[in-house]
């Protein structure tokens, strides 16, 4: 199963980790930049690219490759 991607706010900048991972795959200065590197390592994983806030929620979410569930209707 693939792991998802997830930026999330750190001290010294926006950090983007793949899920279990103990260290992050790179550090960016703008949130705009390490959601961009977010996105393209879930495209690639074909898993779920996850923005989380500097608040901590959850502010967008992508998901890349087949979804388990299709919407009914």
């Amino acid at each position: 199963m693939a792991k998802n991607y997830w930026t999330t706010k750190r001290g010294d900048g926006w950090a983007v980790k793949k899920e279990g991972a103990s260290r992050a795959s790179s550090v960016h200065s703008t949130q705009a930049e390490a959601w961009s590197e977010t996105r393209r390592l879930a495209r690639g994983a074909q898993s779920e690219a996850l923005l989380q806030g500097a608040d901590g929620k959850i502010r967008s979410r992508n998901s890349y490759g087949s979804d388990p569930s299709s919407p009914k209707g």
